[in-house]
């Protein structure tokens, strides 16, 4: 873990240009600057006529105004709610900067608006997510996704995180991609991140079975018997403190989970759904084996509500207000 200077920004990419992206970060910058978080906090990183142009819609100029942008411009015009593969390569773009920006000391963290996998993937351009591209780009050989909602009312834990085995896949290929060694350098980087990051001194950790009733001793499935244990006792060997394999159906019950800090799910939506239900609009997304801080929404460009105005501005705000908390822990 790197902890890069205080005074440097924490780096904004705006995400999809036809999204929802741009209005969500001058939505969101306004409201962290009202809160009194100085504007040298921030540097957004996008087409500067488009937030220009956004600014004036929303009312926003003098947000803007008080904005350091560094200006990646489009490769053509951008109309709301209309993708254009011609300006994927300027997403791209964003996450460079904000990469080699992180790298260098440039930036204290980044922040990430949503991307649009499709087009990107339509330009030509092989790209599976956020957080695949920035495991490659910054040369991190694992990284682990975590989303995490870090106030949440009663009977929930204050806190819940879900942390996944395997990210972006199809669900057919998730058994073959599990490992002992994918699972146990999965529950280290977690450990170390929630302790070195998030200032849990001994983290809980709970493990999600990947079989209903987490295989029901081999009858359903021999993954827990042949992968994930062993992988748990090799973990405890390490000294983490790990309770699974358990049935993912019953994992997240409200008095299970007041008793850990953290979840590993197998698989994306074996453990999302269920963070998504407590928090939508309010969680956050982290990379976490990274050598800097990223963070990012918990929702996509939602073309349909792009150029409206209506989008909710919550979770890029709770992804901000994040990133600054995570890159001064020490």
């Amino acid at each position: 873990m790197s902890v890069l200077p205080a005074s440097a920004p924490v780096a904004i990419t705006a995400g999809e240009p036809a999204g929802i992206g741009p209005e969500i970060c001058l939505m969101a910058l306004q409201r962290l600057l009202q809160q009194g978080h100085p504007a040298q906090q921030f540097c957004l990183l996008a087409d500067a006529q488009l937030m220009q142009s956004t600014a004036q819609r929303l009312g926003l100029e003098s947000t803007l105004q008080q904005l350091e942008v560094r200006p990646h411009p489009c490769a053509e015009p951008v109309t709301a709610g209309v993708l254009n593969r011609a300006n994927a390569r300027q997403v791209l773009a964003l996450l460079d900067d904000a990469i080699s920006g992180c790298l260098q000391g440039r930036y204290r963290a980044m922040v990430t608006a949503p991307v649009h996998k499709g087009i990107i993937n339509d330009a030509g351009i092989p790209f599976t997510g956020h957080t695949e591209y920035l495991a490659e780009h910054s040369g991190t050989p694992r990284v682990v996704m975590l989303l995490t909602a870090e106030t949440l009312p009663p009977p929930l834990p204050p806190a819940l995180r879900v942390a996944l085995a395997t990210t972006h896949l199809p669900l057919k290929q998730v058994s073959a991609a599990l490992s002992v060694e994918l699972l146990v350098d999965s529950l280290n980087i977690l450990q170390r991140e929630l302790q070195q990051r998030f200032g849990i001194a001994q983290p809980r950790l709970l493990v999600c079975g990947l079989n209903p009733h987490a295989g029901e001793g081999g009858h359903l499935g021999r993954e827990e018997i042949d992968i994930i244990e062993p992988a748990l006792q090799q973990a405890r060997q390490q000294g983490l403190n790990i309770t699974g394999p358990l049935p993912a159906d019953t994992l997240f019950h409200p008095t299970r989970l007041q008793q850990a800090d953290a979840v590993l799910a197998m698989y994306h939506d074996q453990g999302l759904p269920v963070l998504k239900f407590a928090s939508f609009g309010a969680a956050v997304n982290v990379t976490l084996g990274l050598p800097f801080v990223r963070t990012s929404v918990d929702h996509g460009t939602a073309l349909d509500l792009a150029g409206t105005g209506r989008a909710d501005c919550g979770s890029l705000v709770s992804a901000i207000e994040l990133a600054l908390k995570l890159s001064t822990a020490h």
